[in-house]
Order: C-alpha cells, then structure tokens, then sequence
C-alpha cells in the first residue's frame, strides 16, 4: 500500500467537491472564506479545483465533474494533498468514470498523496483503498478547517498537524472534552464556541478483551451498508462488485474494522439492522477487532451500546466504542491500512508505523 508524501510548508492542496456542492452556495461564502484563510497560515497553497464550487444542483447532475476534479488533483505533480469540501450522499457515482480512467489509477499510483474527508467520503476512500493509496478517514474542509469559532478545535487541529509530521508511531487518545453540533452554521455564528461537554467516559470495550493488531479499514456504517444493500441508492451494489471494492474474505481477516454513525443519528433498530448485515457476510466474525465512532452529540450513546453487546453476543471480536473520529466533534485521523494495535483491556490505540513517507524519499 503507498503512504503519501507529507505535506511542507508551501505545498499546494487540492479542495474537491466529490459529494454535496455546498461550497459553492451563497450560504457557504464565509466558511469557504475562513478555510482559505487557514490553510494559508498552515503554509498550505489552497488550489479550488475547477468544479468545486459549481453549487449542488450542477454536482449533483454531473458526477463525471465531480471525478474530472479529483483525477486532474492526482495528475497534477504540484498539488500534494487533497481535502473533501464535505460528504453527502452519492460519491460512489464518481467510481464508474475513474475505475474506469487508466490514466486515473496510474496517477494513484506514481503520485501518492494527502487525501482527507469522512461520512460520504468513505465510498471514496474505499475506492481508493482499493487502487493502493494509504488515505485518512479524518478532518474536511467545511466541517473542520472552516470551524466558526475564532480557531480549528484544538484536538482536530493537533490531528491535523500529523499530515506535516514524521511520527513514526504513535497513540490515538481519547479527547477529555467534546462538543455539541452547533444548530446553526450562519455567518451569525462566526467567531461563536461550540458547547462543550466533559468526557465522562472515554474508550468503553463492550466485547472481548486481549490485544489485536491489524490493518486500519472502515468508515461511515451507512454509506458501507448502503454499498453492500443498495438502501440509498439501487445500483450502489452494482457499482461496488463490478469494481470489486470490498476486500476479500481473506483480506478481511487482516482487518482492524473502523465504524461510525452519521448526522442523520439512526435510531437503534436501524444500526442494529446495519450491523446484522455486515454479521451476516461474516465481516463482524473475520476481521481482528472493532473500534466505533462516538455517536454525534452522545445521541443514542447507550442504546447504541446495547446493539453492539446484542449483536455481538454470539461473537469473540473484541469492540472498543467511543473513539473521537467521524461526525462527533473533535475527531482524530485513521489512516487506512496502517498496522495498528488495540489493547481492549487498557482502552488504548496504538498507530504502529509511519502513516507518511518521510520526504527525503519523495520522488521530484
């Protein structure tokens, strides 16, 4: 699997709309604003792609835009990173015109790269995945860097830092605060705090117990389900066969499954279907263990609790649930196909190599 450059100072990132065109709403304007101006005081160059901002209605017609920005990010040498303006529901319409794309997958290959974005990013991390690029299921641009308080939230801005670090391991630690999702994202709220809420339980491990290590691989249940069942959309299936996306049986087995729920917080009945599905592949008995995403604003938080040890009942997999990553706020980085170890008796995460390559090996 190819890990991408780190990023320097001065180095260009790619802005990508692969899902929702929100960016390039009216309503969208101060955020898109506040991002900008961030990631130039990272050092970072921002490099709108040329159909980012063509608005909802245009992206949500034209797929085939949406995958011509990301390739042409790829193919240009001089951009090093790439952030996904936001999710949404339907990226995996952009799979067909790059799987499809030999000069795409080529430029995966020879030039690795950042790639970062969560929810509906999944289908597009997948993908990727798939073609051997190591990407991050972590911070996006709108949620993320363009948070409406004064500065990013410390916690994703610490994990975000990573993508200019040389770590050669490290762990990923449970943040003693979180935050409540703001009711609304209007220019009204720029410069406002967020409430916070005190951490009162940190990492629970609901199945199991020892030490697992294996190969970081997951996302948003929804969007994997959607994938595996068509609920969303009929022809995902389709889409994720021909291409072979999932990994095999075999492939499985090496894997640390990552998990999380969306803004759409689905009741209980609803995860507990999901997870059925994902039972009933055999995914939840093969793979290595479970880390769960902490459900966005606690919504659920027990109840959710309550399907993972009922699904689970039956199976040794050890589950360790309520890691900052996906739609709870703050969220760390999972780099996809990273060897990591979890201990589920201590509730620690370990990273266990470089998630970068260091840039000395960086090919001009």
């Amino acid at each position: 699997m190819a890990k991408p450059p780190k990023l320097n100072k001065g180095d260009k990132i790619a802005i990508v709309s692969l899902s929702s065109g929100i960016l390039g709403m009216p309503y969208c304007e101060h955020e898109l604003k506040i991002a900008l101006k961030r990631l130039k005081e990272m050092g970072l160059v921002p490099i709108i792609m040329p159909n980012a901002l063509k608005g909802v209605d245009y992206l949500k017609e034209h797929p085939k835009a949406r995958a011509q920005d990301l390739k042409q990010a790829f193919i240009d040498n001089s951009i090093k990173g790439i952030i996904c303006a936001i999710g949404g529901d339907d990226t995996y319409r952009t799979i067909p015109y790059l799987m499809e794309d030999e000069e795409f997958k080529v430029a995966v290959k020879n030039n690795p790269k950042v790639f970062t974005g969560f929810s509906d990013t999944t289908n597009n991390h997948l993908m990727l995945n798939k073609l051997g690029l190591s990407t991050f299921y972590g911070p996006c641009l709108i949620a993320d860097i363009a948070e409406l308080d004064n500065d990013m939230l410390l916690y994703t801005k610490e994990q975000f830092y990573k993508f200019f670090l040389d770590d050669l391991n490290y762990e990923i630690i449970s943040s003693p605060i979180w935050y409540k999702e703001r009711k609304s994202f209007g220019v009204e709220e720029t410069g406002k705090p967020r409430e916070v809420r005190k951490e009162l339980h940190g990492y629970e491990t609901l199945n199991g117990s020892g030490t697992v290590t294996g190969k970081l691989y997951g996302g948003c249940i929804e969007s994997i389900y959607d994938d595996f069942t068509g609920n969303r959309y009929g022809d995902e299936p389709y889409v994720f066969e021909k291409y072979n996306i999932f990994p095999t049986n075999e492939e499985w087995k090496e894997k640390i499954l990552f998990l999380e729920t969306s803004e759409e917080k689905p009741k209980p009945e609803e995860l507990e279907k999901m997870l059925i599905e994902l039972k009933r592949r055999k995914i939840l008995y093969l793979v290595k263990g479970i880390i769960v995403g902490k459900p966005q604003d606690e919504q659920y938080y027990e109840e959710y609790k309550n399907i993972y040890r009922k699904v689970f009942a039956d199976i040794d997999t050890p589950v360790l649930f309520n890691v900052n990553f996906g739609h709870s706020t703050p969220r760390c980085i999972i780099p996809y196909d990273a060897q990591a170890t979890i201990d589920f008796d201590n509730k620690k995460i370990f990273i266990n190599e470089p998630i970068l390559e260091n840039n000395k090996k960086r090919k001009l």
